[in-house]
């Protein structure tokens, strides 16, 4: 069997540094490590000394950003620090995932992105995931309510929003940093999708940063692009294609959805009129053992017929 040698170049989280690589099904795993402190403070007591570690005898498999349309994991050993004062475990969670998730900071940002223009069903059905943890991120993502560097340098701005819930008004306002279109960042989230919801999330910028946008991409309501305009005084609007396709596309299903309904008008109000046996193309009554399953097949045509002509 040829054997061929593929290249990857990952693109791993800060810090986080490459042991080894093992294909499971559909799935990719990544076993990594990621350097330790040196000092440990007790969360318990207060009592802070040099780091003594212990790895536990089991491993954390964590989501990560997909690789090749396949999910990818982040396999670590987890350890934990034992305070030599009140002998309080406290475990040294990974700098790249918060408490009690197994799924990465950047695979959020990565669900955010996907429910522009979707909903939490139909991405949890894409990332194989539940419903709960789309919604579970999204309100970790509000709760943390990050800053954002003031050295950052921000040229192109997009707002959209997000529906949490299909047929439901759940809406989040979700503004990405698009200066670097392979990998746009998310910067800030606002429940809801109104004035104050884009006010809130271009408040986070500073006065130079806002000064600094040459574009804003919104989609084509009133909302998002009046506000921009008045906050980013060197921007201009920039509609992409998503939210033009996605407008055309509503436009012409309601206009299938009012022409099916003419159509059908008609049709409803004139009923077929009575067919002649003899059109329809009945063959003659077969003779022998047939002739019996034949006979009640006829008559069901006839019994047909006959209740179309009294229609």
């Amino acid at each position: 069997m040829a054997q061929v040698e593929v290249k990857v170049k990952l693109d791993l989280p800060p810090g986080v540094e490459l042991l080894g690589y093992e294909r499971s099904g559909d799935g990719h795993g990544f076993e990594v490590k990621f350097p330790l402190p040196d000092s440990c403070r007790c969360e318990q007591c207060g009592h802070e000394e040099p780091s003594t570690y212990e790895y536990k005898n089991t491993v954390y498999v964590v989501r990560d950003l997909d690789l090749w349309g396949q999910p990818s994991f982040l396999i670590f050993q987890p350890c934990f620090h034992r305070c030599s004062r009140c002998g309080h475990r406290q475990e040294h969670f990974a700098p790249f995932k918060r408490k009690k998730v197994m799924y990465t900071y950047r695979f959020e940002e990565y669900v955010l992105r996907m429910l522009i223009g979707s909903n939490e069903e139909e991405v949890a059905v894409r990332l194989g995931i539940s419903a709960e943890t789309v919604e579970l991120i999204v309100e970790n993502q509000l709760k943390d309510d990050k800053r954002i560097d003031p050295t950052r340098v921000i040229k192109h701005v997009g707002m959209d929003e997000i529906s949490l819930k299909k047929r439901h008004k759940l809406y989040v306002t979700v503004m990405t940093d698009l200066t670097d279109p392979e990998s746009p960042k998310v910067l800030a989230l606002a429940r809801g999708r109104d004035t104050a919801a884009a006010l809130q999330c271009l408040g986070k910028l500073t006065p130079e940063q806002r000064a600094a946008v040459e574009t804003h991409r919104v989609d084509m309501g009133k909302v998002y692009g009046a506000v921009c305009n008045e906050q980013l005084p060197n921007s201009r609007l920039v509609v992409d294609r998503f939210h033009v396709a996605k407008q055309f596309n509503e436009v012409v299903d309601d206009l299938r959805k009012k022409n099916h309904a003419e159509v059908q008008i008609p049709i409803v109000q004139s009923r077929a009129e009575t067919v002649p046996l003899a059109d329809v193309g009945v063959s003659p009554r077969p003779e022998g053992p047939e002739a019996r399953g034949t006979r009640v097949a006829g008559s069901a045509v006839r019994r047909v017929a006959c209740v179309e002509g009294r229609v």
